[in-house]
């Protein structure tokens, strides 16, 4: 972990293997272009994937956009990642609702839907990409990215 000081933020889908990974790169990305100093990681509700490197179309996306997310490895969000994050996002409102019955009393983390970062799509999910083909993840990619701008503009200010 980085600099307590600084925002560290985890990104939450169900399996963490397609929208997380894709959003924890785009705002990993964001913030470097930024120079602002943050902590990411991805997770996902589910068990099925951990260990598992993302989805090869999620790899395939975010090499599309210069990143190469193909040593990220999928695990399984725990009540203690609201004790070390700041913000948890999660990608929709299925996994939104698990996380928050996970939430301890005593959690720092401020827990809320990704795309409540972006004006006009408050409320609104990620589209899970995963049993469809590329051009979901074109569509997942634009979603995250424009959260991820969103995200790093606000924690900059």
């Amino acid at each position: 972990m980085s600099d307590p000081r600084e925002p560290a933020v985890l990104f939450v889908c169900l399996g963490n293997i397609c929208r997380s990974p894709l959003a924890e790169a785009a705002f990993r990305a964001e913030a470097e272009r930024a120079g602002l100093a943050a902590f990411a990681d991805s997770a996902g509700t589910g068990d099925w994937h951990v260990g598992n490197p993302p989805d090869p179309r999620a790899q395939a996306e975010a090499l599309r956009h210069g990143l190469d997310i193909s040593r990220y490895r999928a695990r399984q969000v725990r009540v203690e990642d609201f004790l070390r994050f700041t913000h948890v996002f999660a990608l929709d409102t299925s996994n939104f609702d698990t996380l928050r019955r996970l939430v301890p009393g005593n959690g720092r983390a401020s827990l809320s839907l990704l795309m409540d970062l972006v004006p006009g799509r408050e409320g609104s999910s990620v589209i899970d990409p995963y049993f469809g083909g590329p051009e979901g993840f074109e569509e997942t990619w634009a979603d995250v990215s424009a959260a991820a701008r969103a995200l790093v503009e606000r924690l900059a200010r």
